[in-house]
């Protein structure tokens, strides 16, 4: 059993600086709205664990999966009989933008729960991050 999340779009910004900001993993709760906690346990390459904990959702280890420094990652956290896998893409566009992509996939028996519960408020989430990456990665792009 299985549940996929996708959301997709664009943001403005230097794909270099967007990239500084996301693998700056300590500082996501200072700018992102979802976080209020995260650390990583190493640099941001593939095999690294962190934490995170999400506003209104339980914290949760995970480990990074994929990096193709600056345009991917990915991580998963073991569930109860299952787990949550999310994959990020930014791809460079024309004029400065940025083609924002995440896909989570849940598995395991806590799929209903995510499917009912957790689906909409995770994609609105990713909105929101999205939006608050623009303008931390235009802050970081200035200093």
């Amino acid at each position: 059993m299985a549940y996929t999340i996708t959301a997709e779009t664009t943001i403005k910004g230097d794909i270099n600086a967007v990239w500084a900001a996301l693998s700056d993993v300590a500082s996501w709760p200072s700018w992102d709205p979802h976080e209020e906690g995260a650390q990583l346990d190493g640099p941001f390459v593939a095999g690294t664990k962190g934490w995170s904990k999400p506003k209104g959702g339980p914290a949760a280890n995970w480990t990074l999966t994929k990096v193709e420094s600056p345009r991917l990652w990915a991580s998963e956290s073991p569930m109860p009989g299952g787990k949550i896998a999310g994959e990020s893409v930014y791809e460079p566009l024309e004029d400065g933008r940025i083609r924002c992509t995440r896909r989570v996939t849940v598995t395991g028996p806590l799929v209903p729960l995510f499917w009912l519960y957790f689906g909409r408020l995770i994609r609105r989430d990713m909105y929101a991050t999205w939006s608050a990456l623009e303008q931390e990665a235009a802050r970081r792009a200035q200093g």
